[in-house]
């Protein structure tokens, strides 16, 4: 149909030429109608150009952040942001332990007893403190290890160090730092998870491991990842 600048275009040409041309306008524009099909107006003509809008769609990519990742035996160091340009949640490897593989007998009671090296990546931006719990799953949570007190920046620990500064909680043996997987019989399994805190743990040098470990348990954790692996009895 014709919009209103035509109407009025067609009016004003009606009043200046008179009954007449009325009439053979009439006569063009019915025949111009069929012409067309008659769609009644159901076919859209193309808007002028003052008439032309512009419609944007915000679009907005969201990624979550795991709550445990999958360890490796060949991971690297490293640290990037909560969403890290990779995508990647948090991650704990060694490259002495596989993830679901044996913890090496060098670093069970049977062995050295030296903590085994871990390696850690995609450390959450906004991170204020690091720390490591191992627990024996299979002996009610016995506490191996609490370590707390590390750098955001910090990519892992070498095997058998302590990074200046950190602080390592009691065993469930009631020692002071790392006690190896000694289980008395069968297989035990064992969790090393790190934690990528948003505040302080507030875990001191020698601290009961239990009270250490559940602190940093209960700490604000941006994230934690999760590496698993098992020990028999000799």
């Amino acid at each position: 149909m014709p919009g209103d600048a035509t109407r009025s275009h067609t009016a004003g040409r009606a009043r200046r030429c008179g009954p007449a041309a009325v009439a053979v306008l009439a006569v063009a524009l019915t025949a111009a109608t069929l012409a067309c099909g008659g769609d009644e107006g159901r076919t859209l003509r193309a808007p002028d150009t003052d008439q032309t809008t512009t419609t944007t769609v915000a679009t907005s990519i969201a990624s979550s952040v795991p709550d445990a990742g999958t360890g490796a035996a060949d991971g690297s160091g490293g640290a990037a942001g909560t969403t890290p340009p990779t995508g990647e949640p948090l991650r704990l490897s060694s490259s002495a332990i596989a993830e679901s593989g044996t913890v090496p007998t060098r670093s069970t009671c049977r062995g050295a007893d030296v903590s085994p090296p871990l390696l850690w990546t995609s450390v959450p931006a906004g991170t204020v403190e690091l720390a490591v719990v191992v627990r024996d799953v299979d002996a009610e949570g016995f506490v191996h290890w609490v370590l707390a007190g590390l750098p955001p920046d910090l990519g892992g620990v070498a095997e058998g160090t302590v990074p200046a500064g950190a602080a390592q909680a009691t065993n469930g043996f009631g020692r002071p730092g790392w006690a190896g997987p000694c289980p008395p019989s069968g297989t035990h399994n064992y969790e090393f998870r790190v934690y990528a805190l948003s505040q302080a743990s507030g875990v001191v040098q020698d601290e009961a491991g239990d009270a250490a470990a559940g602190r940093v348990e209960a700490s604000p954790a941006l994230a934690s990842a999760v590496l698993s692996a098992s020990a028999s009895a000799g």
